[in-house]
C-alpha cells in the first residue's frame, strides 16, 4: 500500500498557506505533519469548544483579554485556533486567549484548524505554543521546559531549537524549575528578579536566602550588590551586609591562566557557532529541500534567523566595544 504521508504533508502546507495569518510556530507545524491523521480549517461553534484539561498556562491577564475581545468585536478573529475532535465537541489545543476573548465578545463561531492526533501530542503542541508567548511568566516557562524534558524526552539542545531560544536560556529556566520554594516565590511576586534568583541559588542557607529575598522584593538590594554577597561580583563601598571578599595578590601566572581560560571559552563558542551555521547551510542546500518547506514555514524560520542575526550583531558590538553587559534574564 502506497505511503499517503507525503500527500498529507503537501495538504498541510496548502492548508497553512491558506491560513496565512496563523501564528503557529514551525515546530508545531512539523508535529502536525508528522503525527496528525487529518487536518482542515473550518468555523467551529465557540460553545462546543472545551478547555484543555492539561493547559500549561497558569493565569491570563484580564485587561489584555478585554482588549483582545474589543479587537475581535471590531475585526473578528484574525488567527485560527487549534483544536482536536472530542466526541460531538472539540478540545482546545492552542489559542486559548483567542477563545476566551471570543466568548467575552459573544461570538458564535471562531476559525479553527481541526486536527486529529493523540492526547500526548496535543499536550506537547500546547506547551510549545504557549512557550512562544511574550507574556508567559518565568515560572510558567520553567515548568513547561521541565515537562518537555521529563515527559517528552527532549534534550536541552532539541528544546532550545524547538522554541527558538539559546541553550543557556533553557538551562537557566530548568534550574529555576528545580529552585527552592522561597526563590520561586520571589520570582512569582516580581518577574524582574529572575537574574537575582539565579544568584540566590548559589546560597545554600535558606534563612540567608529568605532574608536577602525580602530585601530584593522591596527593591533594597541591586543585582550588583547581591553578586558581591554571593562572590560573583566586585565589592562596592555601599553594599549593605556584603562581606568584603579578601583581595588575593595578582600574580603573572594567575593572569596568564585567566586569559587562557577566557580564550578557550571564546574559541569554543566560536567553533559551536561555525558548526551550527555550516550544518544549517548543508541542510538548506540539499536537493529539493526548499520545495518540501511550505511558504509559512520558510517565513517563520526566516524570522527566527533574523532574530539570531540581531543577536550576532549585538555580540559583534560587544566584542568591538570591549564592554560586558548583563544578560537580560
Amino acid at each position: 500500500m502506497a505511503d499517503k504521508r507525503p500527500a498529507f504533508k503537501e495538504n498541510i502546507h496548502r492548508l497553512f498557506d491558506e491560513a496565512q495569518q496563523t501564528d503557529l510556530a514551525p515546530g508545531i507545524v512539523s508535529l502536525i505533519e508528522s503525527r496528525a491523521t487529518h487536518a482542515q480549517i473550518r468555523e467551529v461553534p465557540v460553545g462546543k469548544i472545551l478547555p484543555n484539561p492539561a493547559q500549561p498556562r497558569l493565569s491570563y491577564d484580564e485587561e489584555s483579554l478585554t482588549e483582545l475581545a474589543d479587537s475581535i468585536r471590531e475585526h473578528g478573529v484574525l488567527q485560527p485556533i487549534l483544536v482536536r475532535p472530542s466526541g460531538a465537541q472539540f478540545e482546545l489545543i492552542a489559542g486559548e486567549r483567542r477563545w476566551r476573548a471570543s466568548r467575552m465578545a459573544e461570538r458564535e463561531t471562531i476559525p479553527a484548524i481541526v486536527v486529529d492526533f493523540d492526547e500526548s501530542t496535543a499536550l506537547e503542541v500546547s506547551i510549545i505554543e504557549n512557550l512562544q508567548r511574550e507574556d508567559v511568566s518565568p515560572l510558567e516557562e520553567a515548568t513547561m521546559f521541565r515537562r518537555m524534558t521529563d515527559v517528552f524526552g527532549y534534550s536541552v539542545r532539541q528544546l532550545a531549537q524547538k522554541v527558538g531560544k539559546d541553550k543557556g536560556y533553557v538551562e537557566n529556566r530548568l534550574r529555576l524549575s528545580d529552585a527552592p520554594a522561597d526563590i520561586r516565590e520571589l520570582v512569582s511576586l516580581r518577574k524582574d528578579t529572575i537574574s537575582h534568583a539565579y544568584e540566590l541559588m548559589k546560597i545554600g542557607d535558606e534563612r540567608q536566602r529568605r532574608r536577602l529575598g525580602k530585601r530584593i522584593a522591596a527593591g533594597e538590594l541591586s543585582l550588583a550588590k547581591l553578586r558581591v554577597i554571593t562572590g560573583g561580583g566586585k565589592p562596592e563601598s555601599d553594599a549593605e551586609g556584603a562581606e568584603k571578599p579578601r583581595r588575593r595578590a595578582r600574580t603573572v601566572a594567575g593572569e596568564i591562566e585567566a586569559k587562557k581560560a577566557a580564550d578557550d571559552a571564546l574559541m569554543g563558542a566560536r567553533s559551536k557557532l561555525a558548526e551550527g551555521v555550516d550544518d544549517l547551510v548543508d541542510i538548506l542546500r540539499q536537493p529539493d529541500m526548499m520545495n518540501q518547506i511550505g511558504e509559512v514555514n520558510r517565513a517563520n524560520f526566516a524570522k527566527h534567523l533574523t532574530i539570531t542575526k540581531l543577536k550576532i550583531e549585538n555580540a559583534i558590538a560587544l566584542m568591538r566595544s570591549g564592554t560586558p553587559q548583563d544578560e537580560a534574564e
